[in-house]
This record gives structure tokens, sequence and C-alpha cells, in this order.
């Protein structure tokens, strides 16, 4: 699964295309509160589509945030298992500019190391 050039493209591009998802979450949520807006002004209690609404945020969120721990461990995995990186001590950095950046870092590391270096020969220990 580490050598697939479709969980490569996937995992790095999915924490750009979960913004997305979040935002649909959002704008669902959003037009359940502005179409439910005169019974919360009257002080009544929210009806079920208020709550529908919340929920499809929350999934939403719960979804990108898999996704998102899913391509963190999934390229970290990589740069650790990357032959190409032990010669010159490279590991350590990409691993810290994933935690500390990341899905930039994924796409990054992604452009670089695996798409730039595609036709090169791979070093063997």
């Amino acid at each position: 699964m580490l050598h697939s050039k479709f969980w490569q493209g996937f995992f790095a591009l999915a924490p750009f295309i979960s913004f997305f998802l979040i935002m649909i979450g959002y704008i669902f949520f959003m037009f359940t509160i502005f179409s439910n807006l005169p019974e919360l002004e009257n002080g009544q209690p929210p009806p079920m589509a208020f709550w529908t609404g919340f929920g499809a945020l929350f999934m939403m969120f719960f979804l990108v945030m898999l996704i998102c721990l899913g391509s963190l461990i999934f390229y970290i995995v990589h740069a650790v298992q990357n032959p190409n990186l032990k010669e010159n001590n490279m590991i350590l950095v990409w691993v810290l500019l994933f935690i500390f950046v990341g899905g930039i870092g994924q796409l990054i590391y992604w452009i670089i190391e695996i798409i730039g270096k595609r036709n090169e020969k791979v070093l063997t220990p």
C-alpha cells in the first residue's frame, strides 16, 4: 500500500479535499440554523432539523479528522521506510515537517520525494 500511486496521491491531497467536506457540513448547519431562526428567536426549543444540521457538521469534522490522521500516519511510515532519506538523515526533518505543518508538509513531501524522484533508481541498503 505504501508504494501505490493512488494511495500516495490520495493521502497527499486528502487534507485539502477534506476542507471542502468541512465547508459542506458547515453550510448545511448554517442553512438549518437560518431556516429555523423564528423558532429559535421565540425561545422555543430547537426543532429536530437543527440537530440534524449539527449532526452533519459533527460527522464531517469526525470524517476529516480520521482522513487527516490517516494521512499523517501514512506519510510518517512512508518517510521512515524510504531508503533515499536514510543516506542523508532527512527522515527526522520530514517527520517534524509532517507533525508541525500538517497537510502542506505531506503535499510537499509527495511532490519532492515521490513525484520528483519517481524516475530515479531507488537505493537499497
